[in-house]
């Protein structure tokens, strides 16, 4: 009990700031030990970044994106990989980064394709690849990275791209009724369209979306952690998100993909916001 404001005044974190909890299993162990997933055949494949923040700490977050794209018929291709670099960026460390983002380039290079596209959780990680990893790299390995680019998405837009090919809709999804509110993270506003992701929340039938006019959540990382940030964090929150959340009835689900926006919720309003896949898994239990 007293290691806890110890640490985070040692570190430098905010004492207000709840601590993120990291689950006795990750998350490649609980996909290692399923039992029959290795020889799941379909005609639809993808392959699936892992990033480090689903893995080590929101493991639930990743199990539902399995468990999900499962259920909807593809077969998940996950080869080992490095982290992706999103903490080394946010900090100037670009040697660092840069590394790891020739390490995933080479991995994926060779699997990666229209047909088997890359599909990540966590969007400040995946969108590494769409934005970061062709600008840090060079020659061959630029191209590549250029490449893998062109077939990378976030969950949301994956299941936006299966919808409009006409390879998903409603019929695929359970029939119970869920009220919801969106709030799409700064890197999807950024380098995507919000709307795809409120669009990929709409395939269930009676799913009702509302797509928050929301700014940046105010974590942006570790700078709402930070003790010298803190009360500039809440301040941001409140005027960009908390304010479209504060008058919401018991029944209506927040939905947020990125792990630090969920945090920023969870320590400021204490509840918990779901990520995509989680929210639509209980279209077939509410």
């Amino acid at each position: 009990q007293l290691a806890g404001p110890l640490m985070k005044r040692l570190v430098g974190i905010a004492s207000e700031r709840s601590l993120p909890e990291f689950p006795a299993q990750s998350l490649r162990s609980w996909h290692a030990r399923r039992p029959g997933q290795a020889t799941q055949k379909s005609a639809n494949e993808l392959n699936l970044f892992g990033d480090e923040f689903t893995n080590l700490q929101d493991v639930q977050v990743g199990e539902a994106t399995i468990q999900l794209l499962e259920k909807l018929g593809y077969q998940i291709n996950w080869p080992k990989h490095a982290t992706s670099g999103r903490a080394h960026l946010s900090k100037g460390l670009l040697m660092e980064a840069k590394d790891r983002a020739a390490k995933n380039v080479d991995t994926f290079a060779p699997l990666v394709s229209t047909d088997k596209p890359l599909v990540g959780i966590e969007p400040s990680a995946i969108l590494s690849f769409r934005d970061e990893y062709p600008k840090l790299l060079r020659g061959d390995m630029a191209e590549k990275a250029h490449e893998i680019a062109k077939h990378t998405f976030t969950l949301d837009e994956f299941l936006y791209r299966e919808f409009s090919a006409g390879r998903l809709g409603p019929e695929d999804f359970g029939p119970e009724t869920v009220d919801l509110v969106l709030h799409v993270h700064c890197h999807e506003k950024a380098l995507g369209d919000a709307s795809k992701c409120a669009a990929a929340l709409s395939l269930p039938a009676n799913f009702n979306v509302k797509l928050l006019d929301s700014g940046c959540c105010g974590m942006a990382g570790s700078f709402g952690y930070e003790a010298e940030h803190y009360e500039l964090s809440k301040t941001i929150a409140e005027e960009s998100l908390l304010r479209h959340l504060r008058d919401l009835s018991k029944e209506t689900v927040v939905v947020a993909a990125g792990t630090s926006c969920r945090h920023q919720v969870k320590d400021l309003l204490s509840v918990r916001a779901l990520s995509t896949a989680e929210v639509l898994l209980r279209s077939w239990s509410a």
